[in-house]
């Protein structure tokens, strides 16, 4: 009873806070973008915020009940729950349908669910398992084999057998988790260098952009050309980027209101509930807006980062690295592609996109990492 209570009263709940806030926000966001004029209700099924609610409150109930669980069941199944993941990763393809030539959806009933955002916390845990043996060091590369196969396998199954670029691209959050653990920053220096060349030398020909080919899917490369300024195509690959530009300029300082919003009343953002749901705040509620949604994102995962400093064992530590990485990575990506910064390769902002899958993802990698808080004063340094 007392070990009990001692949870509850170790929660952060400041962290929790932050959530139901991004959550919240991200509801009434996804009512502005989807509102017709007709529909007078949040709750009303007819739109994706009604939707989304039932969503919201499925992911407090899953946050109560894992919030419930040991905390020591994390890493004593760590290595079943990771496997177990990878067999679904490697069965999806053959389960789901194509969208948009993706095969990452599984259709069970009235709702679709996509395994590979529950693959970033299956990851973490196997990850934060291995790095948390006794007596496990980061010496040198040799030491980092395992930790880069744990993360490389599900990537490549996501990228690979499902076509989802997006999501596979996110596992380089745990490259920040193992220079806070010791990698050698000369590799993400050398890694970062390596990129810069390769666009720098395609951008100015000195690398011919059939070589994309060999990489990418034909609209990703497309993407990548629109973004460097090699290729126009306003009403093709570059369509969604220009109308969430004009839709978030239009906003200018203090937006168009609440329900206001021209360009996402009207439709022109593809995607503008989901990948773009920023382009909404900035054109109903302005730059102080836009501004506020990146300051409670950067609160919370500083916020993250100081309860991965206080963790009192390597597998707690590891796992809330590894959580704050993936939620910094989400973020800059989704930010960067509506702003044209970065190509589009469709991945949510976290907590404020539309999306069952995506929401209880990051809420089963978010309340892990309460519990496993919530029971560090159990723990000796």
């Amino acid at each position: 009873m007392n070990s009990r209570n001692s949870i509850w009263s170790g929660l952060d709940w400041l962290t929790i806070f932050l959530f139901l806030l991004l959550a919240l926000f991200g509801w009434i966001n996804i009512y502005g973008a989807g509102y017709n004029f007709e529909q007078t209700s949040i709750f009303s099924f007819s739109n994706r915020a009604g939707k989304q609610f039932v969503w919201i409150l499925g992911a407090l109930l899953l946050g109560l009940v894992i919030l419930l669980i040991d905390e020591r069941t994390y890493d004593i199944l760590g290595y079943w729950l990771y496997g177990l993941m990878l067999m679904l990763l490697l069965a999806t393809p053959f389960l789901a349908h194509d969208i948009k030539g993706s095969m990452s959806w599984i259709t069970l009933g009235p709702v679709s669910l996509q395994p590979a955002e529950f693959a970033k916390c299956f990851t973490a845990i196997a990850v934060a398992k291995y790095m948390g043996r006794y007596g496990y060091t980061v010496r040198s590369w040799r030491d980092l084999i395992v930790p880069f196969a744990l993360i490389g396998i599900p990537a490549f199954i996501i990228m690979v057998l499902q076509n989802e670029t997006g999501s596979a691209l996110v596992f380089a959050a745990f490259l920040l988790v193992f220079y806070r653990q010791g990698m050698n920053g000369k590799l993400l220096l050398y890694g970062f260098l390596a990129v810069v060349f390769v666009v720098a030398a395609l951008r100015f020909g000195l690398i011919p952009e059939q070589w994309l080919d060999y990489v990418f899917q034909p609209h990703q490369k497309n993407r990548i050309l629109v973004l460097l300024g090699m290729k126009e195509d306003p009403s093709g690959v570059g369509y969604n980027v220009a109308q969430s530009l004009i839709a978030i300029g239009s906003g200018r300082f203090f937006g168009k209101g609440f329900l206001q919003g021209t360009q996402t009343k009207l439709r022109f953002v593809p995607e503008q509930d989901t990948d773009f749901i920023f382009c909404t705040v900035g054109e109903e509620w302005g730059f102080v807006g836009t501004f506020a949604v990146i300051a409670v994102y950067a609160f919370f995962i500083i916020r993250l980062i100081y309860l991965a400093e206080r963790q009192r064992d390597t597998f707690s530590q590891v796992y809330a690295y590894a959580v704050a990485c993936i939620f910094f990575v989400h973020l800059t990506i989704n930010v960067g592609m509506v702003l044209g910064l970065l190509p589009v390769i469709g991945i949510p902002l976290p907590f404020f996109s539309y999306g069952g899958s995506s929401l209880w993802g990051f809420t089963l990698l978010l309340f892990i990492l309460l519990r496993l808080d919530a029971s560090r004063i159990n723990k000796l340094h």
